[in-house]
């Protein structure tokens, strides 16, 4: 309890629909709150438990997703049941109730309507109950799930971040809104509209709201997840992203409240301690390592065993409007007879309709050995990251995006297209190898991308004994600058920007 005139340490509400992990001490459930998703489970999880060890004052706010969490009703013991209950009052750990999130296996729905009532049930809880209980002094909201609470808020005159992990957005209408029993006639004002509202009654109806946009216009201060990303969204570089949206970041950007700030991959990307792994390995032992782990995977896909031969990685999903996988397949015939002298592999551990289109390729030209493909497993992958020497990410724009940061902390150097996070976390490799981890090009196409692994396979012809001070270097740099701590550390110094003192007493 605080002394008279002692101040308390600021306390920061993270509302987000998906978390991967909470700490130990936060909850005595807290081991089962896994609700991922993407990226931002990885980096909600993550910030939670830097501001935890900091001694910060942090409460989180998300869905009660029962089933994800492991814990039916009808399952639990009276212990057991008794300390849910607890946990439903924890400190720290803020559940949303709705009978909408106690049956579901996954966090979003591919179905408009669930989706909107999913959304809303979790900010109507956030709304009316979480915030009056916590009483935050700063509130940091996650993608269009979130994107009332800025507005609300701000009536409560409480600062708020919003956060942009991606451009997804719904629209609703005040109607739809108040029927799930938010009373949004206080912060009507605060929401952005798809057309000038006149008044309250004549907009309630029939004007819609639109959630992304809403989250941004309303904030106080808004970041994406990387730097390039906002300012490609301010240049209207890329035609998907809404003008709305373009236009509401950039009066942030103009107003100096916006921030790119990258994420990272989660801690369990590390070759030294792996479990999915064959051989673990760090930067002193990584030619034995990937030795042993590509002789593994090469088996496991059922191409020709050969550790020396060089191997490319495609570890993201098969989706042609954005990772630009029909650059690969459009190349991918001419790519494999040029370099069949040097025994080139292709590896591809991904889901989506285009796989079926590598599939066609390898059968037609009977290239078995020489190209697996198989569905996205998660060990799988790791095992992938560890056995490559190059990664495969032609995205044609990426927010953030994490493989281009996982490969090279495995030693595996990232072939990509310049653009968004890309640009801000891989750099062409120079000639001598002393600065660089990857290879980038940049114009969109499969010219482009030819002309890059053609420089990576340049540098695969290398000596062994020069290639592998370069490989040694990139792996040290990457795990030094890709990892949560580093992601949480720009988030802490940005809360203290926007409440004007530091998270603990004493700092």
């Amino acid at each position: 309890m605080l002394t008279a005139g002692e101040k308390r340490n600021p306390r920061i509400l993270i509302v987000t629909p998906e978390i991967t992990y909470l700490p130990k001490g936060m909850g005595n459930l807290s081991n089962r709150m896994r609700a991922k998703a993407g990226g931002l489970a990885d980096v909600s999880a993550s910030l939670v438990a830097a501001l935890y060890r900091l001694g910060a004052d942090v409460h989180v706010a998300l869905p009660n997703y029962r089933r994800m969490f492991h814990m039916d009703m009808h399952d639990l013991t009276q212990e057991e049941l008794d300390t849910y209950r607890s946990t439903l009052n924890a400190e720290r750990i803020h559940l949303a109730e709705d009978r909408v999130f106690h049956y579901r296996s996954r966090v979003y729905s591919s179905y408009v309507k669930d989706s909107h009532k999913i959304s809303l049930a979790f900010q109507r809880e956030v709304i009316n109950n979480i915030l009056p209980r916590v009483q935050p002094d700063l509130i940091h909201c996650n993608d269009w799930m979130t994107g009332l609470i800025p507005a609300s808020a701000r009536w409560f005159n409480i600062p708020s971040l919003f956060t942009l992990h991606n451009i997804h957005t719904q629209e609703m209408t005040l109607e739809q809104i108040e029927d799930m029993g938010i009373d949004a006639a206080d912060f009507w004002t605060n929401l952005y509209y798809g057309t000038v509202p006149e008044s309250y009654e004549s907009t309630r109806s029939t004007v819609p709201i639109d959630m992304l946009t809403s989250g941004i216009f309303a904030s106080h201060f808004i970041n994406t997840v990387s730097p390039t990303f906002l300012q490609e969204i301010v240049d209207g570089v890329h035609d998907f992203v809404p003008e709305q949206v373009r236009r509401e970041v950039a009066f942030k950007q103009k107003a100096g409240c916006a921030k790119g700030i990258l994420n990272a991959p989660d801690a369990e990307f590390d070759p030294a301690t792996d479990d999915a792994l064959a051989a673990r390995y760090n930067a002193e032992t990584v030619v034995d390592g990937k030795r042993a782990n590509k002789a593994v995977l090469q088996e496991r896909l059922a191409m020709a065993v050969d550790p020396d031969a060089p191997l490319l990685l495609w570890p993201s999903r098969l989706d042609p409007v954005q990772k630009g996988c029909q650059l690969l397949t459009e190349i991918l015939y001419d790519l494999i007879n040029s370099y069949w002298d040097q025994k080139l592999q292709i590896a591809v551990i991904a889901n989506g309709d285009y796989q079926r289109h590598f599939l066609e390729i390898v059968e037609h030209h009977g290239l078995q050995s020489r190209i697996g493909v198989v569905d996205f497993d998660e060990s799988l992958s790791h095992l992938g990251f560890a056995a490559a020497d190059f990664m495969l990410m032609p995205s044609r724009f990426e927010p953030c995006g994490l493989p281009q940061m996982i490969s090279p902390i495995y030693g595996t150097l990232p072939i990509v297209h310049d653009t968004g996070g890309i640009h801000d976390t891989v750099t062409h490799l120079s000639q001598d190898g002393e600065t660089g981890n990857g290879f980038v090009f940049g114009v969109y196409d499969g010219d482009g991308l030819r002309w890059a692994i053609d420089q990576a396979m340049a540098f695969h012809s290398r000596p062994k004994a020069l290639r592998t001070p370069v490989i040694q270097r990139v792996m040290t740099e990457a795990k030094a600058c890709f990892n949560h701590s580093v992601t949480a550390q720009a988030y802490i110094d940005l809360y203290e920007t926007m409440i004007d003192r530091p998270l603990v007493k004493g700092k």
